[in-house]
């Protein structure tokens, strides 16, 4: 099935790519900090039948160019915008894990009428909303001294995926997590690191009028299910699905069980 995926490019600066699979209505994934576009083929195989399943490359990530100067976290619904523009999509259903949850929020916060539902995977509205700043600074201490100090994303890229999968992560669910993270681009992923720590623009969840579904790894120590709780339940009508066995990346550790919860839910929609 990975070989109907075909990788395009969003022209302009930076260029974006993104690939993508199927006919319909669009649906947009939308990865983590630590992510690139590879770690949603499961979800573009499962979803191709019915929708033109698109996962992008953030800007500086993947086969992404990397851009100059600092990273205004805005610029990720700016680019998501261009995607959209040239693929066509009048709107799209938009979903993103961890910091591509961020995007969505703020996207939909920014473009309402582009967004036709939200899928929100272990993610949060904001650090000064769910975390300590003891717990922020740990996020940002983990990832940013071993780089600043020399080392490579390949070199913190064990460490690092041991913190998000779940205790009974499989073996080649591992090496896949590992990869992704060896394969970020380190300027731009500190970039990402200090836009995304700092952006706290407060995000109205009761103003949110779009279906909306939540998933959540049931195992996830980074973004704990209760913080998906407390989401579910300021958005009118959202629905929230735990993955059991699965941390923080439930699309690569549980993909059967997260394409379901995905289908059944746009399925819903009608």
């Amino acid at each position: 099935m990975a070989s109907s995926i075909v990788t395009d490019y969003v022209p302009g600066k930076p260029r974006l790519a993104y690939d993508h699979a199927g006919a319909g209505p669009t649906l947009v994934f939308m990865h983590g900090i630590g992510g690139n576009r590879t770690n949603w083929h499961d979800q573009l195989a499962a979803c191709a039948a019915a929708f033109h399943a698109v996962a992008w490359d953030a800007r500086g990530y993947g086969l992404s160019e990397d851009y100059e100067g600092p990273l205004d976290f805005a610029d990720f619904s700016r680019d998501l915008l261009r995607l959209l523009d040239h693929l066509g999509a009048l709107r799209a259903h938009v979903c993103g894990l961890s910091m591509g949850g961020r995007i969505a929020l703020d996207f939909h916060a920014r473009f309402p009428a582009r967004v036709a539902s939200l899928i929100l995977c272990d993610t949060f509205t904001g650090f000064a909303a769910s975390f300590s700043a003891a717990e922020r600074a740990e996020f940002v201490r983990s990832r940013k001294a071993p780089l600043l100090a020399g080392k490579e994303p390949r070199d913190i890229a064990p460490g690092l995926a041991a913190l998000l999968l779940g205790p009974r992560a499989e073996p080649a669910v591992k090496e896949r997590a590992i990869a992704s993270m060896a394969a970020l681009h380190k300027e731009s992923y500190l970039k990402a690191i200090e836009a995304t720590t700092g952006y706290d623009k407060p995000v109205s969840l009761a103003a949110i009028e779009v279906p909306v579904l939540l998933v959540y790894g049931a195992e996830d120590r980074l973004t704990p299910v209760e913080i998906g709780r407390e989401m579910a339940a300021e958005i009118k009508g959202a629905r929230l699905v735990l993955i059991e066995d699965a941390g923080h990346l439930p699309n690569i550790e549980r993909p059967e069980a997260f394409n379901e919860a995905v289908r059944e839910f746009l399925r819903g929609l009608g």
